[in-house]
């Protein structure tokens, strides 16, 4: 997908009709991906799920500062997103493990270009 005022470099499809549209649309990809990742804490949701699964109370001690609220609603919004299952496991007490989907796990490498992008001095 490419946005009009980013042109046509390599490896972006200049085939799909999506990619000349003069203004957002819910199906482009781009879009997609952005509303997946949107809000305050999600990346780093995300990143502590590439190192595997996790129970809320491990996202809870790797992210201290991320409140519980928010926390519920980032891991509903990724659940929503495609990008993270819920798994209730049987036995006293059930837990729930979290967990990337395929595609959330191929949101490793977008999380890295975007660091490499922001890491980059201007």
């Amino acid at each position: 997908m490419t946005h009009r005022t980013v042109g046509h470099p390599p490896g972006l499809p200049d085939g799909d009709p999506r990619a000349h549209v003069d203004a957002p649309a819910p199906d482009c990809p781009v879009e997609i991906a952005l509303a997946a990742l949107r809000g305050r804490w999600t990346t780093l949701v995300v990143r502590e799920l590439l190192g595997g699964d996790r129970s809320y109370s491990e996202l809870r001690e790797s992210l201290p500062r991320l409140s519980e609220k928010v926390l519920s609603e980032r891991l509903a919004q990724l659940a929503g997103a495609g990008v993270v299952t819920r798994e209730r496991r049987a036995g006293w007490p059930a837990t729930v493990r979290y967990g990337l989907t395929p595609r959330g796990r191929r949101l490793g490498p977008v999380l890295q270009a975007l660091w490499d992008w922001g890491a980059e001095e201007g």
